[in-house]
């Protein structure tokens, strides 16, 4: 956990210095959310999935009118508890695990946009690190790996310096 903070204080830290020498950018900060394909099988033999609810928060600087440079730092939670299907021996009841994963990443990458009226449509590609842990049952496991999203999204200006962002991606 002390890794990834260093990260994410030398991210934001080095994207505020940087913002200095941009043209303009956005702030974003904002609740996050996430499905994927667990790959457990319960015992009723259909794909489980876990939902993780969490947040996001980014900084761009705007490089040219329409391209900037993007730092994105995020988190993600997912308490789940589920049975999970075992070969239990004869007359042994199989209990459900708890599984508590988090996933943290810290990407950065260029975000493109236009604005039309109060629309403000973007696409970005970015790349980092991202860190899972999951604790479940009395173990604890983690992992630190490359990371990547790819997507996009829309901002809606409500007043002057304040925007609704809806942002679907793909991330890895």
């Amino acid at each position: 956990m002390r890794k990834i903070t260093v990260i994410i204080f030398a991210a934001l830290t080095f994207a505020t210095f940087a913002s200095g020498q941009l043209s303009g950018g956005n702030i974003f900060a904002g609740y996050s959310y996430a499905r994927t394909d667990a790959g457990l099988i319960s015992n009723q033999q259909s794909r489980q999935g876990l939902s993780f609810n969490g947040w996001e928060g980014s900084v761009e600087g705007k490089v040219l009118p329409w391209v900037g440079i993007v730092a994105d730092v995020g988190g993600l939670y997912g308490p789940w508890s589920q049975a999970i299907a075992v070969t239990c021996p004869i007359g042994v009841t199989c209990t459900a695990s708890a599984i508590h994963a988090r996933v943290h990443t810290v990407l950065f990458g260029p975000r493109v946009s236009f604005t039309v009226g109060k629309f403000t449509p973007f696409a970005h590609a970015l790349v980092g690190v991202g860190h899972v842990s999951n604790e479940s049952s009395g173990f604890s496991v983690s992992d630190t790996s490359f990371a990547t999203a790819f997507g996009g999204g829309l901002d809606y200006k409500l007043i002057k310096g304040l925007a609704w962002r809806i942002q679907p991606e793909l991330r890895s």
